[in-house]
């Protein structure tokens, strides 16, 4: 009725047969149909949208953790053009076997002081397993008392511990002030003399998965596996004025973890150096950045992107927040261990 009423003119009724009829009724149920269809797809957004809209707080984003749906994209390749690094891949795999064929030794420097000589060995046994595994590597150890690694952790072949005795730094805060010095230091003598590639790891990590050839790079950081597929305003730079960590809203493509970073003994070099001169500089104005050593690492990485970007599998632990990656590669223990109550600290020996 509505149809033959609409066919109507100031002139009379239009004649309108019955095939016209069913016609323009299946037209009009078309049109509803798409219109209703559009209403319906406009209305969903997407989990990173919905992400987007929690603000900066990142306990915001906890308390929001299950519109995460969906594990974040896996690019193979930066805004800039550097690879970013997942293990499995095809890339990955070209490297190690470009690499296979040359002899190349690499450092890996950890700095063990206080209660934190508990880790070192599970450290060392797991990076013998797992970290450049049939490479040659020297393990530089900076502790304030080298009867920790007593007895001698058993080593294969074409690999090296040196132990550098430094004096205990007490509290955390006054060992982020001194770590990136200390390693200009030790990169000064003896690393820049035995090895062309050095990485940075804390000690409170174990290697569960292989870290091959495929880390090697210029300057190599790794994304923070809270972080990663976040938008930027949820990145914790620092962006207070007073601190020269200071990062502006329109800079910074990623946040990096300080658990694990490197490259070619030159580039790391100049990385310490410049950040270790940060942290003086804030520390006479008595100021701290509030990520403290990693705030002065992404502030650097910012002026000086890396040429290598690891993905999350190269730092990971146990979070509502982590990302979710093929393969967990390097844990940490600390950072998971301060989640957990004491049953579960005792299950994974943290």
């Amino acid at each position: 009725m509505a149809l033959l009423a609409f066919c109507k003119t100031p002139a009379g009724p239009v004649r309108v047969t019955r095939l016209q009829v069913v016609l323009y009724c299946f037209i009009f149920f078309l049109i509803i149909y798409f219109l209703r269809g559009r209403n319906i797809a406009v209305s969903i957004k997407s989990p990173r949208l919905i992400v987007h809209d929690l603000g900066k707080s990142k306990e915001r984003l906890k308390t929001h953790v299950s519109t995460k749906t969906t594990a974040p994209p896996m690019p193979l390749e930066t805004s800039w053009g550097a690879p970013l690094v997942w293990g499995d891949s095809s890339k990955s795999a070209r490297r190690r076997a470009k690499l296979a064929e040359r002899e190349i030794r690499t450092g890996l420097v950890a700095l063990v002081v206080g209660t934190y000589a508990k880790f070192v060995r599970r450290f060392l046994l797991s990076a013998e397993t797992y970290f450049l595994p049939d490479q040659m590597v020297t393990y530089y150890i900076l502790t304030d008392n080298p009867r920790t690694l007593d007895p001698p952790v058993k080593l294969g072949p074409g690999r090296k511990l040196t132990v550098i005795y430094i004096t205990e730094l007490p509290g955390w805060s006054r060992l982020t002030y001194r770590r990136m010095s200390l390693l200009v230091d030790t990169i000064r003598s003896p690393i820049s003399k035995e090895v062309q590639y050095v990485f940075c790891a804390d000690v409170d990590q174990e290697f569960v998965a292989p870290v091959g050839a495929e880390i090697l790079g210029d300057l190599v950081a790794t994304l923070h596996p809270e972080l990663y597929g976040m938008p930027r305003n949820t990145f914790p730079y620092q962006v207070e004025e007073f601190s020269v960590a200071h990062v502006e809203d329109d800079e910074g493509d990623y946040y990096y973890t300080s658990e694990l970073y490197g490259g070619k003994v030159s580039h790391v070099y100049m990385l310490a150096h410049a950040c270790s001169l940060l942290i003086l500089q804030d520390q006479a104005n008595g100021v701290m950045a509030r990520g403290l050593e990693e705030s002065y690492l992404n502030r650097y990485l910012i002026n000086h992107r890396p040429t290598r970007v690891l993905s999350p599998e190269y730092s990971w632990w146990v979070s509502d927040m982590a990302a979710d990656v093929p393969v967990q590669r390097l844990v940490s223990l600390g950072r998971q261990c301060g989640a957990l109550d004491q049953d579960k600290r005792d299950k994974i020996r943290c």
